[in-house]
């Protein structure tokens, strides 16, 4: 079951869209699950999305002007508990202790969150954090350099296999993280 992990994308306000490297990998019926750590600024972004799959999550960011988005959410996918938030509500931005007080009060095994537009993930505690940084590599309140990313995740039982996906110079790179869930 393949689920992307995407965010921070800001268009049109300071990206003109995803690059087509990663729009080529973005395939539809391909996707099962979109998580999204929201500002995607417009509906057009929203509706590529729909494009993609039907099964799409997203939480408010603090510039997206769809306000009905939630500022958490929890999806249950397979034998796993996602827990979505866009990242400006964790103090401070990116804190790995803030966010695992974050991930112990959703109460999920992993937990996507976005605002650094810097791509992270990493485990701890037997919880795996994801930040998938920024799908179009928007400057961010702390960055001007950013390096366009996304996360694509495989979801085989108790195993989640991690495809980090980042432009650079012109060329897709590909790393691969394997997490296994704790009983």
């Amino acid at each position: 079951m393949f689920i992307i992990a995407i965010g921070d994308v800001h268009v049109p306000h300071r990206s003109y869209g995803i690059p087509p490297e990663f729009k080529k990998l973005l395939v539809p019926e391909k996707i099962q699950h979109i998580l999204c750590t929201g500002n995607l600024v417009s509906k057009e972004i929203h509706d590529y999305f729909k494009v993609l799959t039907s099964d799409v999550h997203i939480v408010r960011g603090d510039l997206d002007e769809n306000t009905s988005y939630p500022d958490t959410k929890i999806v249950s996918i397979g034998q796993f508990k996602f827990g979505l938030c866009h990242g400006h509500q964790i103090v401070p931005w990116g804190d790995r202790a803030s966010l695992a007080a974050l991930q112990r009060q959703l109460d999920v095994d992993v937990l996507i969150s976005g605002h650094t537009h810097v791509l992270e993930v990493f485990e701890s505690n037997g919880k795996l954090f994801v930040n998938p940084g920024s799908a179009t590599g928007a400057f961010s309140n702390i960055s001007n350099d950013v390096i366009p990313s996304f996360v694509l995740m495989d979801v085989q039982s108790n195993n989640i296999t991690v495809y980090i996906y980042k432009l650079i110079d012109g060329q897709v790179k590909v790393e691969k993280i394997d997490h296994v869930k704790q009983q």
